[in-house]
């Protein structure tokens, strides 16, 4: 049996492994855009600065490829995919058979309809090369503007401040992380970044990039004027659906899947950012992986296996400091209870949401070694054995 995967991030490789899982003697072939083995995207912030080596950088050495027998073609994109033949197409023009294959090709930097976006000095952060053409560009620029406050706006934010540019983020949500943070715990976040010389503006959207042919800074729609040589845009992903629909596959934000991760093309799957599960597009690491689990089981030939969705949870580090977001991190409605605990100081914030003497959502900043407990609590559903004082204890 041919396995083809289209795509080379967490979705692809967890579901190579997937497969062999279950079909030890399966035949896989990785087709990837870019020339770089598997790596951890969220590692691209430490990358940037040159924390990491672009070894240090891959999660797998091309030695456990070659010892499972996946064959990995870098550099060689998917340009069509025909599901009536069980073919796909690459760039130059050859031609690839499979038995089952699987979309696992991720998502592409959104950038907003912003003046002057395609100047030089302009860039957005999802690759290696990437990363790399940001560096280089930083050793002439003096100051940075990052225009989105999410995860991968703030981590790009330190890596620029890492570089010895003057920075500033701009953020439209009323707060940073609007997605893993409330109002308090971002409050603690922003001092964080101020004590680092990183500069945060909300409530605030850029209307122009400055500079006829090279960014020289950005005005905001409400008339402020924010220096930057260098311009980074995070405005977060969309799914990479264009293969998808080209062949006739059934597509909404992102590519249709079933609970077995079943596209609507016979044979064909799909798992991580292109992909869609009950009207939602995760884009997030956890969620990649357990639709990698199950695509992968069902394409190996176990075909029962099931994904119901993923509970939205977060561990990251920004700025220094482990951020974990689990379930409801705002109540919906008067039924549910917070619970709020802060230490600013040592930038720590705790959040705890509850409904009917059950933990569903918290949120965590600077407590990495509470978050095992904390998860697992929410996981379970089952009434607290503790008072909810004492797990909101800060020490």
């Amino acid at each position: 049996m041919h396995v083809v995967i289209i795509g080379n991030g967490a979705a692809a490789i967890n579901s190579a492994r997937a497969v062999l899982n279950v079909q030890p003697s399966a035949e896989i072939t990785v087709f990837s855009e870019e020339r770089y083995l598997y790596y951890p995207r969220p590692k691209l912030w430490d990358f940037l600065p040159g924390k990491l080596s672009l070894d240090e950088l891959y999660f797998y050495p091309a030695a456990w490829y070659e010892e499972r027998g996946i064959d990995v073609r870098l550099d060689q994109k998917v340009v069509a995919i025909n599901p009536t033949d069980h073919a796909v197409t690459l760039q130059d023009g050859r031609t690839v058979r499979y038995d089952r294959l699987l979309l696992a090709n991720g998502g592409f930097p959104f950038v907003p309809p912003i003046q002057n976006a395609q100047n030089a000095g302009v860039f957005t952060l999802r690759s290696i090369d990437d990363a790399l053409a940001i560096r280089a560009y930083a050793e002439k620029a003096r100051s940075a503007l990052v225009i989105g406050g999410g995860l991968l706006g703030l981590e790009s934010a330190r890596g620029l401040r890492d570089l010895g540019l003057a920075v500033t983020v701009v953020e439209l949500a009323p707060w940073l992380l609007p997605r893993q943070l409330d109002q308090a715990g971002a409050d603690v976040l922003t001092h964080r970044f101020e004590s680092m010389g990183i500069r945060t503006i909300t409530e605030a959207v850029c209307d122009r990039i400055d500079g006829e042919d090279r960014a020289a800074g950005a005005h905001l729609k409400d008339g402020q004027y924010v220096p930057g040589d260098l311009v980074l845009i995070s405005a977060g992903i969309r799914c990479n659906t264009t293969v998808a629909s080209e062949a006739g596959l059934q597509v909404d934000r992102g590519v249709i899947v079933d609970e077995h991760m079943r596209t609507s093309a016979p044979d064909v799957y799909a798992a991580g950012d292109v992909c869609e599960f009950r009207g939602r597009c995760y884009g997030i690491i956890p969620a990649a992986i357990e639709q990698a689990r199950v695509a992968g089981a069902n394409l190996g030939g176990q075909h029962d296996a099931v994904y119901s969705g993923t509970i939205p949870s977060n561990t990251l580090k920004v700025a220094g400091i482990d951020l974990t977001s689990v379930g409801l991190i705002s109540a919906p409605d008067s039924s549910y209870q917070e619970f709020r605990a802060a230490d600013p100081d040592h930038g720590r914030y705790k959040k705890l949401v509850v409904k009917d003497n059950k933990l569903v959502g918290a949120i965590l900043l600077g407590f990495p070694k509470e978050m095992p407990r904390i998860a697992g609590l929410i996981r379970q559903e089952a009434p607290l054995e503790v008072p909810v004082e004492e797990l909101l204890h800060i020490g």
